[in-house]
């Protein structure tokens, strides 16, 4: 069995993408930052479908946790599932932002920078020696890197780096035979940001190809699928997932 890290596990797409990849037989170890009953709720829908899943504590910007975070996966790799070696990463914790550039703090771009782009960067690096050869790698970027909205500047571009970072993972991380890939949600009903107003839902539905704005469940239906066999022969793409968002 793979076992998989998937960050910010406990809500919206992590949430969905968690169950998903243990319903196809993943082991499973979310992260969360705030919210251990959110997190320790998906372990139990896990555990009631016959899963197996562990939720650990971890905040994405601080960079100088991840070397212990590295020592407590690699314990419980051993003492839940017997292995030595994980199968998959999921970069997909986050937080958004709704203001226009003239009114961005340094703080709050320093925050999105940390959560978006460097935290991922270095928490790759850092569980690297724990990553099978032939493992995958997923980051989580955004249909916001495509088509510019106002009001995301700072959280799209730092997408945009990520995507950009996926290709040169993909292209260093090949000896190993691990695939990088990224997938890049849409218009998608989580509480990202806030969540959707009915308003701005209909909005973005009517920029939609396929009418609607799309399901967390949805987007890890991909996810999962590039963490398995099913995806062996996809590496440094960018998937976007959004019903045909604004074509």
């Amino acid at each position: 069995m793979e076992t998989v890290v998937i960050t910010g596990g406990s809500r919206g797409i992590g949430a969905s993408a968690a169950i998903e990849c243990a319903r196809r037989g993943m082991g499973v170890l979310l992260t969360y930052k705030q919210n251990p009953d959110a997190a320790e709720g998906v372990v139990g829908r896990i555990t009631e479908a016959g899963g197996r899943a562990v939720a650990l504590p971890l905040d994405v910007a601080a960079i100088g946790t991840f070397a212990a975070f590295r020592q407590t996966v690699k314990e419980v790799l051993t003492s839940t599932w017997g292995e030595a070696r994980l199968g998959g990463l999921v970069n997909n914790a986050g937080h958004g932002l709704y203001s226009p550039i003239d009114a961005v703090t340094e703080a709050q771009f320093d925050g999105l920078m940390g959560v978006h782009l460097k935290g991922p960067f270095f928490l790759t690096q850092a569980l690297l020696p724990l990553l099978k050869d032939g493992a995958a790698v997923v980051n989580m970027t955004s249909a916001t890197t495509r088509v510019a909205t106002a009001g995301v500047a700072p959280y799209a571009a730092f997408k945009g780096g990520l995507e950009v970072l996926t290709r040169y993972m993909a292209k260093e991380f090949g000896e190993r035979r691990i695939r990088v890939n990224a997938v890049s949600p849409g218009a998608i009903r989580t509480e990202l940001g806030g969540g959707l107003t009915s308003e701005f839902e209909t909005l973005l539905a009517s920029q939609t190809a396929l009418g609607r704005v799309g399901e967390p469940e949805e987007v890890a239906r991909v996810i999962a699928m590039l963490l398995t066999e099913d995806g062996r022969w996809i590496n440094a793409q960018s998937i976007e997932v959004a019903g045909g968002y604004a074509i």
